[in-house]
């Protein structure tokens, strides 16, 4: 087989693993990462299942991609433009605003992926596990980052960060599911109850 083509066929392979990835995300968020079988991706894309299963190997694979897809999707959307923001209250400020606008547009279906996934593998012990600890680890270090950086120079860096994030981190995944009970006064009660914690908003 040339090497012109075995390039094409890797190319073809890497854009069905990312259509396919992409949609697992979608399906994942409303009905978790469990939910998803080679068969399901299969016929929802109208692609054969032996042709999934050759490109992740197993189910715990297939899982483990779409957790980090949705990773970058959500970085994407919310860390990076957060980010650009100067450090300070106003990027604090920009992250949160950034994540309720994740979870109330949403950007997934099912809304926040994590919400969907973290209850169901919590108790699991595996890499699927450890994966989905890690991601969420690394968001609240984030927000107790910004936490710092968001107090007055007069005031120093806040010694409860790390408390404050998993409060304000506690009232986002609260927010996620009363959106996704059609609660639609939960958005004001977030931005209030992080108010509270964070101070208000300029």
């Amino acid at each position: 087989m040339s090497e012109v083509v075995q390039d094409r066929r890797r190319l073809r392979g890497a854009r069905s693993r990312r259509t396919i990835v992409r949609h697992a995300v979608d399906v994942a968020s409303a009905d978790g990462l469990d939910g998803l079988s080679f068969g399901r991706l299969a016929g929802d894309l109208g692609m054969s299942k032996a042709g999934i299963q050759t490109l992740f190997g197993t189910k715990e694979n297939l899982q483990i991609a779409v957790a980090a897809a949705a990773r970058e999707v959500f970085e994407e959307a919310v860390v990076a433009p957060a980010l650009a923001v100067p450090p300070g209250p106003a990027r604090l400020r920009a992250l949160v605003d950034r994540w309720i606008a994740y979870a109330a547009e949403p950007l997934f279906p099912g809304g926040c992926f994590w919400a969907a996934n973290l209850p169901v593998f919590d108790s699991k012990p595996g890499p699927l596990r450890e994966v989905l600890a890690a991601q969420q680890r690394e968001w609240r270090a984030l927000l107790a980052d910004q936490v710092r950086h968001a107090a007055s120079p007069s005031e120093g860096a806040p010694a409860e960060a790390d408390l404050v994030a998993f409060q304000i981190d506690a009232v986002l995944m609260a927010t996620n599911t009363a959106l996704r009970l059609g609660e639609t006064g939960s958005v004001d009660r977030a931005r209030r109850a992080i108010d509270r914690l964070a101070g208000p908003a300029a």
